[in-house]
């Protein structure tokens, strides 16, 4: 068990955020993480957070998963004190961290979040794991399943996803599970790619649109500068930022400041 005592770390918030659709809660801020291969719980107490890991796995696998050296505290200072939205939208989502994804997990977990919800996201994305991933064991012996690979993917037709109930999605699904294990969008050169090169790479895939790219150079690559706007960022866009939000102000860092904007709009929906 690794205790670390955070600043700007909320897991309930990081968990609902919909960043990553493999958080399963079984506690008062307690959760079971799946990433890749890995099952990990984590719980929090004020600033006091324990990782169910040894040193090795916190540094080599959730210490970078949480972006823990990252400074968010001069993320928030940035923020003009004139612009009372940011300012209430930091104060709201002020435990938000960005996630560094697997790749392919995210591209799979943005083409299901096509003109869906949280919460059916994230029914798919287990179904699809329960059903085509690897069965895989923690220390304790607990029973989970990975994201299934490109590979088994690629070997699936629509009508083989049809119980995961993907709809339309399912097709996108597996003519880019087709791209990867072919090696026809090259997963390893992206990752070394900066961020318009891995942005227009990723425009390749099938069911790939700029929204769900930009959610990828985000949430999988770390490209912080990437601003992804859906119906939600629009609809704040329009009404508090007419004139176009200040990305400049932001360069660096602009996506943190689209996932506070993203999840305090969350919270007006309701």
């Amino acid at each position: 068990m690794i205790e670390r005592v955070l600043n700007d770390f909320d897991i309930d918030q990081i968990a609902s955020s919909g960043q990553c659709f493999r958080f399963h809660r079984v506690g008062d801020k307690s959760y079971d993480l799946i990433a890749g291969t890995h099952l990990l719980n984590i719980q929090q107490n004020g600033r006091t957070v324990r990782f169910d890991c040894d040193e090795d796995e916190f540094n080599a696998i959730w210490r970078p998963y949480f972006d823990l050296d990252a400074d968010y505290g001069h993320c928030k200072a940035a923020v003009a004190k004139r612009d009372i939205y940011l300012q209430n939208a930091v104060a709201y989502g002020g435990g938000l961290r960005i996630l560094r994804q697997d790749l392919w997990e995210t591209i799979l977990c943005f083409i299901i979040s096509q003109q869906n919800n949280i919460a059916r996201i994230t029914k798919c994305v287990e179904n699809l794991c329960s059903l085509f991933g690897k069965t895989c064991y923690n220390r304790s012996e607990q029973v989970y399943n990975s994201i299934p690979t490109a590979e088994r993917l690629a070997a699936c037709t629509p009508e083989d996803l049809a119980p995961v109930r993907l709809g339309y999605r399912a097709k996108y699904i597996c003519a880019a599970a087709r791209q990867v294990a072919s090696g026809e969008v090259d997963l390893e050169a992206i990752r070394h790619m900066d961020y318009a090169r891995a942005k227009a790479e990723l425009l390749r895939l099938t069911g790939v649109g700029i929204k769900v790219a930009e959610c990828i150079c985000l949430f999988a690559l770390h490209h912080i500068d990437a601003f992804p706007v859906d119906t939600h960022i629009r609809q704040m866009l329009d009404t508090h930022y007419p004139k176009g939000f200040p990305l400049k102000r932001y360069k660096g860092f602009a996506g943190v400041m689209q996932q506070y904007a993203f999840y305090y709009e969350l919270s007006l929906k309701g």
